[in-house]
């Protein structure tokens, strides 16, 4: 039997008006320290937020979603944030914020494959 692997994930959140609170899930961002792994899946369903928000940027809601990929894959690419150590990136992606763009609280979970596991929470999740 495979080694099972303790992970952390959250759903990624689009609120584009906060004081209504209502969202539409768009991605999962998951890490795995054992695995050294911090990813995050993303889409953007466009219908579905014009529906909700029909002023929303999507231009800019991209780009928010972008920089979420670039502080997962560390380096310079990710800002000061990307350069942290990857248990810190993943708290201050997942920290509470009043913004458009949110997270979920944080879950635990075991797999044996971190990425197959966010395939599973973004089908799960998100589509």
């Amino acid at each position: 039997m495979p080694d099972k692997h303790l992970f952390e994930y959250a759903i990624i959140r689009v609120v584009p008006r906060v004081e209504r609170g209502e969202f539409i899930n768009v991605g999962v961002i998951l890490y795995c320290a054992s695995q050294g792994f911090l990813r995050t899946l993303f889409v953007l369903p466009e219908t579905r937020l014009a529906a909700l928000c029909p002023t929303l940027d999507l231009t800019e809601l991209t780009e928010r979603l972008r920089a979420f990929e670039r502080v997962c894959a560390g380096r310079q690419a990710g800002g000061p944030i990307g350069q942290l150590p990857i248990a810190a990136r993943f708290r201050w992606l997942t920290a509470t914020r009043s913004t458009v763009v949110q997270t979920s609280p944080v879950h635990p979970g075991l797999c044996t494959d971190p990425a197959d596991a966010l395939a599973q929470l973004f089908v799960q999740q998100v589509e």
